[in-house]
């Protein structure tokens, strides 16, 4: 009994697959672009396949009646690497001869390459994909490829532009619009700054992230206006709100473009505008005291970042230091700034926006006049929040229209020319901004 069921154990034992000669051509993803492998070369630096057509022999362009191979011509491309190795495709292209009207012409390659292009289908597709999916600098995609920076350069743009930038579908759906100003470079030629255009939708909807429409170079008011016109009327006309910074620029651009979009200007300018005044104040005041700029030992300059720290925040320390200065009645003026950059903070961060909204109306109306001359920041602060007092509370009436977004993508495109050492031509930022902050990864990933 023991001797069969071991017998019966063994019989059951699976066997080894038989070992198979892996298809090069398939193993390579030559298959879809119309070649097969017919022979191979390994060096240390590259890989080098030598590759015929597998398509259907072309008829003459001319009259289209078939020809007969006069010669072959070899044609080189950089296929997709190998690890970090570049992969050299040898394409035997063969000629025909017309025999009616005796033209000569070469089998098309449009499977194979784009027109004039060093790189195969497959090799644009993947320098494409590590520029938007890995962030990787252009001169980084070059050195694996084994090619020029121009060569690579040129199938990320085309291709990039084309699949991405160009899409048909890439403005629908766009309800909420960001703009800000944006410094590309930082030297003293030329115009510095753009003006970018993010959609906010998906923030608001909680679908995703924000992703960055356009960056168009100047900031004013023209600019953003122009960009706005320059859409269809479809797009125009869906876009329901337009958050922005404190500049008036693109509050007029969009009440002229879009008329019927609700203007909001962002909680982060808002602080941000309270906060200067307050440091403003700060700045003055210590030169009426000691007729010079803030020392390190000034109890003033000691306190300028826990001023502008928000007071449910602020450490037992901290608050002992701004008791000891408010003591001193010289300093009055800042305490009062002190107070109102408070209430506003506080005012955005209730968890009820009605009760915000209620708290914001009253510190608005509050420095709107009964501000004394003593209080020049101040006073200068309540007619600004006057002015675009609808713009500040239309925030509370909705929600996910922050631009905060806005200058998350700004930091984004700074760590880009960071990896790019710069830039010096803006298309190329134009170009490269796109494909990094563009929302395009799950457009690579479902045509991949």
């Amino acid at each position: 009994a023991t001797t069969r069921l071991m017998s019966d154990a063994t019989s059951t034992t699976p066997t080894c697959p038989p070992v198979t000669t892996p298809d090069l051509t398939v193993f390579a993803r030559l298959d879809v672009l119309g070649l097969r492998v017919t022979g191979q070369q390994v060096w240390p630096d590259k890989a080098i396949l030598f590759c015929s057509l597998t398509g259907p022999d072309a008829g003459c362009p001319n009259c289209g009646q078939p020809g007969v191979v006069h010669d072959h011509v070899v044609r080189r491309f950089t296929h997709l690497p190998v690890g970090r190795k570049a992969t050299w495709l040898h394409v035997d292209v063969p000629r025909y001869r017309c025999a009616g009207c005796h033209r000569l012409w070469r089998h098309p390659l449009t499977t194979v390459a784009r027109p004039r292009s060093k790189l195969t289908r497959a090799a644009d597709w993947w320098a494409l994909s590590e520029v938007v999916l890995d962030h990787t600098p252009i001169s980084g995609v070059a050195a694996v490829l084994d090619v020029s920076w121009d060569t690579a350069h040129t199938a990320v743009t085309e291709v990039g532009t084309q699949v991405l930038i160009g899409h048909p579908g890439r403005l629908d759906g766009v309800e909420v619009v960001g703009v800000d100003e944006h410094a590309w470079r930082h030297t003293s030629k030329g115009d510095k700054y753009v003006t970018v255009i993010i959609d906010l939708t998906p923030i608001r909807d909680g679908t995703g992230p924000a992703r960055l429409l356009d960056l168009v170079e100047g900031r004013s008011k023209q600019v953003f206006k122009t960009w706005l016109e320059a859409r269809t009327e479809q797009f125009r006309a869906r876009v329901q709100i337009v958050a922005m910074d404190g500049f008036t620029g693109f509050k007029t651009a969009a009440a002229d473009a879009v008329p019927d979009a609700v203007a909001v200007m962002d909680p982060f300018h808002v602080v941000a505008l309270a906060g200067d005044k307050l440091n403003t104040t700060r700045q003055r005041v210590q030169r009426e005291l000691t007729g010079e700029r803030g020392r390190r030992d000034d109890p003033l300059y000691k306190a300028r970042r826990t001023l502008r720290t928000g007071r449910t925040l602020l450490t037992e320390r901290q608050k002992a230091r701004l008791d000891a200065l408010f003591s001193n009645d010289d300093v009055a003026a800042v305490e009062v700034t002190w107070l109102v950059y408070q209430d506003i903070i506080d005012a955005y961060r209730t968890p009820d926006r009605r009760t915000g909204r209620q708290l914001l109306t009253r510190v608005i109306d509050r420095i709107k006049t009964a501000v004394p001359e003593a209080l020049a920041e101040l006073a200068q602060l309540g007619r600004t929040l006057h002015a675009r007092r609808d713009d500040i509370l239309a925030w509370f009436d909705h929600p996910g229209s922050s631009n905060g977004p806005t200058e998350a993508i700004n930091g984004r495109l700074e760590h880009l020319r960071g990896i790019a050492l710069g830039f010096r031509n803006l298309t190329n930022y134009r170009l490269r901004s796109l494909l990094e902050a563009g929302g395009f990864r799950p457009l690579i990933h479902s045509l991949s």
